[in-house]
């Protein structure tokens, strides 16, 4: 059984079925064969059969009494009259001629009565021949014989044609299966072969070619669905690609400068107090931006939140948080909270941390934008959940918009602001493992318009759990 499983294990999988499709094939052709075979074999003894029943009812039906003896004495083919001889039970009845056909006690049996009539095969001359034994009147016994030579060869004929039937069947199975088996993993095999090249030349633009009209069978859906997976793992390697390109070119300026304030401050003998003053001023600046950056780079590479970290928390006071928390980061801008009332009883399940970090870097991009002495206005609405927060600085641009959620991504008029372009990115990555929906839209009257939307998770205080 070991020797077996490992031959199946190196065997290929078209191998492997059209050995299983060619031999279901052949069995079933050899089953038919076979059942074909002993349908005729037995219509043909069938038949001699009773032919003898016919020749002996004749007999019985034309003389009711008979001395012993041989009848008739030449025993032909199924055309031909059979041989027929009459058999007393007692053997002291017997002619002195001797009898044709093989006398025997189950004849003696049958001519008393105590033994039903029954068929025999004998040889007759040195030829085969069917004998049937029945009762005929009182105490005497019929039997009744013909050559069996054409049935036989009859017989014979019909196996040796079931068997080349059978052969052929077996060889157009074998031949059939692996056709077959060929055709239908032709999409598996382009399938493999194109991983193969994947993994060869790490090319993820590679597709499976499914040919036109190829109906949607199990096989052509893996391959759509293999195509649909490269896709997406092509997506990922060009965004993962941009990532990296984007931090490194985010990463050169705050570096560079990094390395320029640490040098003058290493020759700090040769700097007034006021340039050591603010090299390391310019130091520390620098290390919190690239703190902040790879900060935000880790965050972003996570996609989902930590299960054991998930609580019930509510929205409403998270949200009174952080304002207030914008407004001591903000102190020249002005943020006006309206919470309505049916949302203070509201809980979500969330990582209360990173909710804190999504509704800050949405109000932080707000207060950005807005101009010295100007106001965001901050909703929070219930049926469905649902944070609004507007601005009333430049607004979004129609080019820019649909870009605002991208990685590194900042705006014409963002360039000469602070901040790495992550925010956003990271803003609507929260929201999305939360189960929320975060929109940017160019609000009526100028300024920018943030959605944020809780479509899931979301239920009273009361009910929950």
């Amino acid at each position: 059984m070991r020797a077996h499983a490992r031959w199946r294990r190196r065997r290929p999988l078209r191998t492997r079925l059209a050995l299983a499709g060619s031999a279901a094939v052949a069995l079933v052709a050899i089953g038919v064969c076979l059942a074909a075979f002993t349908i005729v074999r037995y219509e043909l003894r069938h038949q001699l059969d009773l032919h003898l029943v016919q020749q002996a009812t004749m007999l019985q039906q034309q003389e009711r009494s008979h001395p012993p003896g041989v009848v008739y004495g030449e025993c032909g083919y199924l055309a031909a009259p059979a041989c027929t001889q009459i058999v007393p039970a007692a053997t002291r009845l017997d002619p002195a001629e001797p009898y044709l056909l093989p006398v025997t006690a189950e004849t003696r049996q049958v001519a008393a009565g105590q033994r039903p009539a029954y068929y025999t095969d004998i040889q007759i001359s040195g030829h085969p021949a069917r004998m049937y034994t029945a009762r005929f009147g009182g105490t005497q016994a019929v039997q009744v014989a013909l050559r069996s030579d054409a049935v036989d060869r009859g017989v014979r004929q019909a196996g040796e044609l079931m068997a080349a039937v059978a052969g052929a069947g077996v060889l157009l199975a074998g031949v059939l299966g692996y056709v077959l088996a060929r055709t239908g993993l032709a999409p598996v095999a382009r399938l493999t072969a194109t991983a193969e090249r994947i993994a060869a030349t790490r090319d993820a633009g590679l597709r499976i070619e499914l040919p036109p009209g190829r109906h949607e069978d199990e096989v052509t859906r893996l391959a759509r669905s293999f195509n649909t997976m490269l896709g997406e793992l092509e997506q990922s390697v060009t965004a993962q690609r941009r990532l990296v390109a984007d931090a490194s070119h985010e990463l050169r300026t705050p570096l560079t400068a990094l390395r320029t304030n640490a040098e003058l401050l290493a020759r700090t003998d040769r700097l007034t107090p006021a340039q050591r003053d603010r090299a390391a001023a310019g130091l520390n600046r620098q290390l919190r931006e690239v703190t902040s950056m790879v900060n935000d780079l880790i965050e972003l590479a996570r996609d989902e939140e930590p299960q054991l970290l998930l609580e019930r928390v509510r929205p409403a006071a998270l949200v009174e948080h952080c304002v207030a928390a914008a407004r001591d980061h903000w102190p020249a801008v002005a943020f006006d909270l309206a919470v309505a009332p049916d949302t203070v009883g509201l809980t979500l399940p969330g990582v209360p941390a990173r909710l804190v970090r999504l509704f800050s870097n949405v109000l932080d991009n707000a207060a950005k934008f807005s101009p010295a002495g100007g106001t965001v206005e901050v909703t929070l609405t219930g049926s469905p959940l649902q944070l609004t927060v507007r601005d009333h600085g430049p607004g979004i641009a129609p080019e820019d918009l649909p870009h605002v959620f991208d990685r590194f991504y900042r705006a014409s008029a963002a360039r000469a602001l602070p901040g790495s372009g992550l925010g956003l990115a990271m803003a609507r990555q929260i929201a999305q493992a939360h189960g929320a929906a975060l929109t940017a839209e160019s609000a009526p009257g100028g300024g920018a318009l943030f959605r944020l939307r809780f479509a899931h998770g979301v239920t009273s205080e009361a009910a929950a759990p």
